[in-house]
């Protein structure tokens, strides 16, 4: 049984944001986070000293320590990323400034990152709009762009990233790596090498960056999702094969690595610790909730109809579980 889709957009709907200003928004959103700044905040001095040590080889790459202590938080990728980036300029740039070089690059790579994965789920042909009697619907590639465009600003508005995603930590690292993975199982079936290239980075870096578990999750739900992709069979297969490949050299570089540690630290159980777990997590992932959950209910039939549910559902809904 085929479902109408719920997307009914005209193609006057989907008129074209000027690339400029799009552009000129992402810059205005990057840059005044890394430039004309020093490490004040308490995450950046500490990520920064551990940076230092390592760009002096005064303590070891695999296991950087500061003072003798370890980090608190043990991503290997953003430190070894802030002190390459020390050793590559040293005299003609400032260390704080150096070492925040990287990061900027890993907030671009993941606005843009999100960007294509977007594209790419909306071009999918379960995610295409209705088709009018006498034409005048969305054309795929504008009404792709016109949900990628949207996707962006709404990732860029989120409360909870005007912090953290212009600090020097893993956090961003683990973001970015995760927008990377995104990417790669969306892209897979238009753009198949980039996106492989995509998984593969943002997987490896991701557990590179502290979570391993969510890597391997990342790509073996990937993996599942297009195995189960009914429309191209043998290609569905072969992504699948791909995605499964890269997860498993990810599972088996974090076990010679010995990345695997127990993370999660559950709050206590009472009401009013969840009570403000929920708060916070409704503040930092505003206004992409409200957003997501108006999405979820317009195309709700599709996602409880079996053999209906496609890609552009299913891989943002099972990266939002995970």
């Amino acid at each position: 049984m085929s479902l109408p889709s719920p997307a009914i957009v005209t193609q006057a709907g989907v008129r074209r944001l000027p690339r400029l200003a799009l552009w000129a928004l992402c810059l205005a959103y990057i840059l005044p986070g890394f430039l004309g700044r020093v490490p004040w905040k308490s995450a950046d001095m500490t990520a920064f000293g551990y940076m230092q040590e390592l760009a002096s080889n005064r303590t070891d790459w695999g296991a950087p320590a500061l003072l003798g202590m370890p980090p608190e938080v043990d991503g290997l990728l953003a430190y070894w990323l802030g002190a390459w980036a020390i050793r590559l300029t040293p005299g003609w740039l400032p260390p704080d400034l150096a070492a925040r070089m990287p990061f900027l690059g890993l907030l671009a790579i993941t606005l843009a990152a999100v960007w294509y994965a977007i594209f790419h789920l909306a071009r999918s042909p379960q995610a295409q709009p209705v088709a009018f009697a006498f034409g005048g619907e969305a054309h795929p590639t504008d009404y792709a762009r016109a949900l990628a465009d949207g996707g962006l600003l709404a990732f860029v508005a989120c409360l909870g990233l005007a912090q953290l995603a212009h600090e020097t930590t893993p956090a961003l690292a683990q973001l970015c790596c995760t927008a990377l993975a995104f990417y790669g199982a969306a892209g897979l079936a238009h753009t198949p090498w980039r996106a492989t290239a995509g998984a593969t980075v943002g997987l490896t870096g991701l557990a590179l960056s502290g979570a391993p578990s969510t890597a391997c999750l990342l790509g073996l739900t990937g993996a599942l999702l297009h195995a189960r992709d009914t429309s191209t069979h043998r290609i569905a297969w072969r992504h699948a094969g791909v995605l499964a490949t890269i997860t498993l050299a990810v599972a088996l570089l974090s076990h010679a690595l010995d990345l695997w540690r127990w993370r999660i630290s559950l709050p206590a159980n009472t009401v009013q610790e969840w009570r403000n777990l929920g708060r916070l997590l409704l503040w930092f992932t505003w206004p992409a909730w409200p957003l997501t959950l108006w999405t979820l209910w317009g195309w709700r039939r599709h996602l409880l109809h079996r053999g209906v549910q496609g890609l552009h559902l299913m891989l943002p809904l099972c990266l939002l579980v995970i």
